[in-house]
């Protein structure tokens, strides 16, 4: 084995991505026919988004797929099938992602490559191939990290969090751009709320790698591997995200017929203890680790919020500069909600929002892991339910106590009524 096949094993640590298609039912990939020269499919996102990468195409006698990796400026004898020991993983599209139960940020679903919370360690060429190396689709990602974030409130004043990061002027052949997409709905509705907009970094030139495509051959991500050697150290500024504040009225909802209301409330799920239509997530996690977890069903492009009970969970206040110490409880690029450390004060009843709407519950309970450092005596907890079961037993004692002297005071009475009458 070469050495640089060696290094990239024990410096990625990916998954085996293989899927195999259903024999019963129609494959859907095999529409699209392949382009008969490989070209890279330029994308870009910020840093902590998950990322889909579907494979588009593959010749309909092929029932399974593999994904293949290459850092970028790697030659192609340094593509690589992405293994480990612990075999094929295929995500739940209703599963809750956390970081503890994923053993990568990696996974499959269908022939799709899915990369959780990605970071800019993960940029580079992912290529959709069979076990024998041959190649159907590819494209050429680049993860940016937020460098500045700026909060506009509702009087427009500005606040900025900003990386200071500056290279030289872009040289003649070249010029870098931020491309800002339009902004997010309101993340909540019927209470305060942020809108959210994400710049990503692009260089225009005449001179762009031709293998490299995307609608404007002209354009490519500052990080892309169109962006030719020559061109020398760019002035790669990485992304940009601008939060502003906004409220946004909830739209009337027709309320369920009497009967399902009736059947709800008797089934503890009427208003009292979470709206219609939102999924319950149940999540247990060792206190004293660092806890991840992500709204189901959220994409990239997604207005996502989060609340704690009723109490909002706003970015402005819980967003780790760039370069700088995050919060303990935070909000991360990828609208995840981060926990460093997770203690057990943090057990609660979450609420995660997508597109302004309350779409899922998540119960978390941060328990101690006993036997590591921690003992009973040490829980925060122990001595007030220490203290709660003396007083029950203390109140459960003196009302049997009570009762036993009331016994007594009526056999008492009794036996002199009855020798008074005798």
């Amino acid at each position: 084995m070469h050495r640089s096949t060696v290094q990239f094993l024990l410096c990625v640590p990916l998954v085996v991505w293989g899927y195999e298609a259903p024999e019963d039912q129609e494959d859907v990939f095999a529409r699209t026919a392949c382009p008969a020269f490989l070209t890279f499919t330029n994308t870009a996102y910020v840093s902590g988004a998950t990322v889909e990468l579907p494979c588009l195409c593959k010749p309909p006698e092929v029932l399974s797929v593999v994904w293949f990796y290459r850092k970028h400026l790697s030659s192609s004898e340094q593509t690589q099938a992405l293994f480990d020991d612990h075999g094929l993983q295929v995500v739940d599209p209703e599963s809750l992602p956390h970081s503890s139960d994923l053993r990568s940020r990696f996974s499959i679903r269908l022939f799709s490559l899915l990369v959780f919370r990605s970071s800019p360690a993960h940029s580079g060429v992912y290529i959709c191939g069979s076990e024998h190396r041959d190649f159907f689709y590819a494209y050429d990602l680049d993860i940016q990290e937020a460098r500045r974030i700026t909060f506009t409130d509702r009087l427009g004043k500005k606040e900025t969090l900003e990386e200071t990061r500056r290279q030289s002027n872009s040289a003649p052949l070249y010029r870098t751009f931020t491309s800002f997409q339009a902004w997010s709905v309101c993340d909540r509705c019927g209470r305060p709320g942020e809108q959210v907009r994400v710049g990503l970094c692009y260089v225009h030139s005449l001179y762009l790698h031709v293998r490299y495509r995307r609608a404007n051959q002209t354009v490519a991500p500052c990080g892309s591997g169109a962006v030719l050697r020559v061109f020398g150290p760019i002035n790669n500024e990485g992304a940009v995200l601008e939060v502003r504040d906004c409220e946004e009225l909830c739209p009337p909802q027709a309320p369920p017929p009497s009967k399902v209301t009736s059947l709800m409330a008797f089934l503890g799920y009427g208003s009292a203890s979470k709206p219609l239509g939102v999924k319950v997530y149940y999540l247990t996690h060792q206190a004293d680790t660092t806890l991840i977890i992500g709204c189901p069903g959220a994409k990239p492009n997604m207005a996502v919020a989060w609340d704690r009970e009723d109490t909002p969970i706003l970015r402005r206040g819980h967003t780790a500069p760039p370069g700088g110490e995050a919060p303990r409880i935070s909000i991360d690029t990828g609208h995840n909600l981060v926990f460093n450390l997770a203690q057990v004060q943090d057990s609660g009843v979450y609420y995660c929002w997508l597109q302004g709407r309350r779409t899922a519950q998540i119960r978390l309970i941060v328990h101690f892991r006993l036997g590591q450092g921690q003992s009973v005596l040490s829980h925060p907890h122990f001595y007030p339910a220490l203290w709660m079961v003396v007083m029950w037993y203390a109140g459960m004692s003196a009302v049997f106590l009570l009762f036993l002297l009331t016994k007594a005071v009526v056999q008492t009475v009794t036996e002199a009524h009855e020798t008074h009458q005798d």
